[in-house]
């Protein structure tokens, strides 16, 4: 132990009260960042983790054919320019195919997609239509993890079954095993049987979303090809948009990542983290203000003690170390208990229950296990102790030991 660092402690020692109050600003500022970080991320990726098992990374649309030379008769400007969108992919199965020689893919999914109106009993909606390949889309998506209620098996061996979202079922007020009645473009109802409901956890697709067999939406909405998007399930969601611009080149198709789909949902979602971010860093803020008050009060109470270590041959550099070393005592150990208190605190909030129902769905607070959070929380916490002992420590640094003996700071 250096004698700076012996005398730094001798220096809190005297002043314990002062020193646990500084450190419990820490302390508390420390374990509420990671707290507040850990819950909006949690929601935030609830959210990503579910609209991922339901829609997909990736989304190929329409074939797009780009006009060489078409005159732009728009006074607006265009993005993209001079493209035309032909509706339905006719060579999906090829698509698929050399898709899936792309390392990122892990499967991939056709989908015929369309709006119909669905009824049972007095209650009648609007829903999303989505026939599938029910092999495929299992691989694809977290289909067969969203079942809540029902089993697949009926709606596997069943080409009259549909699976509705929960929060759908719930407005028509029917269970598997009843049915619904599906009203196609030309005026004509046509029953099914409820084979299950799925709940995605986004709040959209459960309110909306019904699955048909894809022989069957292709007779529904009358299409002359079967699919009309096709669904990509990536190992790297995050590099989504560039694969999107790769097969846009490749296959003429227009392509759709999640983060552009998604892109309102996450601007949200990153905003609510960066003000909780803000406000609770000003918790760690005044926790250095405190420190600051505490270091320079010691400053001024130790002013003969500073006097004597300078007479007796202490520089400037050594009489400010033992004061930054004590901003450093209070950071290391505060950023230490409030990272465990941290930790204890997220826990005990994932237990807390509540009830959303509205974007996402949830039952208790959702949080995020995330190791950066604790490094983030420890930096800032190592910074703003570092700006408040530094004042007091040059300060003290700066006194001359014959005005200081004399009675004075000067």
């Amino acid at each position: 132990m250096t004698p700076t660092l012996y005398i730094a402690l001798h220096f809190l020692g005297r002043r314990k009260r002062a020193f646990f109050l500084s450190l419990g600003g820490v302390v508390f500022g420390v374990a509420i960042f990671i707290c507040t970080q850990a819950q909006t991320q949690g929601f935030a990726k609830n959210f990503i983790d579910s609209t991922l098992g339901s829609n997909g990374a990736l989304v190929m649309k329409e074939r797009m054919q780009t006009l060489e030379g078409a005159p732009d008769l728009s006074p607006l400007p265009v993005h993209p320019p001079h493209r035309r969108l032909f509706q339905g992919i006719n060579n999906a199965a090829e698509i698929m195919r050399v898709s899936r020689r792309f390392s990122n893919v892990v499967a991939c999914s056709p989908v015929l997609r369309g709006n119909l109106t669905v009824r049972a009993g007095f209650q009648s909606a609007t829903v999303d239509l989505f026939g599938i390949d029910l092999p495929l889309h299992l691989q694809t998506t977290n289909l067969a993890k969203q079942i809540e209620t029902g089993s697949l098996d009926d709606f596997r061996n069943n080409p009259s079954s549909v699976i509705l979202g929960a929060k759908l079922a719930n407005a028509l007020l029917v269970s598997p095993g009843e049915s619904v009645q599906l009203l196609s473009p030309d005026g004509e109802y046509r029953r099914f049987v409820v084979a299950a409901t799925a709940r995605s956890g986004v709040g959209v697709v459960d309110a909306a979303r019904v699955y048909s067999h894809v022989k069957v939406a292709q007779s529904l909405l009358h299409k002359p090809y079967s699919t009309s998007m096709i669904i990509y399930k990536l190992r790297d969601p995050d590099r989504a948009p560039a694969l999107a611009t790769r097969f846009e080149r490749l296959f003429g198709h227009e392509m759709e990542s999640w983060q552009d789909r998604e892109e309102g949902n996450l601007q949200l979602f990153l905003t609510i983290r960066l003000s909780a971010a803000i406000t609770v860093s000003l918790i760690i803020l005044l926790a250095g203000f405190g420190i600051f008050n505490v270091l320079t009060m010691t400053v001024l109470s130790k002013l003969k003690e500073i006097a004597i270590l300078r007479s007796i041959g202490y520089r400037r550099g050594d009489i400010s170390a033992i004061f930054l070393w004590q901003g450093a005592m209070i950071a290391v150990a505060g950023s230490l208990v409030g990272c465990i208190a941290g930790a204890l605190l997220t826990s005990a909030v994932a237990h807390i229950p509540i009830r959303v129902r509205g974007l996402i769905f949830a039952n208790h607070f959702l949080v995020a296990w995330d190791w950066r959070h604790y490094v983030w929380g420890t930096l800032l916490a190592l910074v703003a102790v570092a700006i408040a002992s530094y004042v007091p420590a040059r300060r003290a640094g700066l006194l001359s030991p014959v005005s200081t003996l004399r009675g004075t700071s000067g």
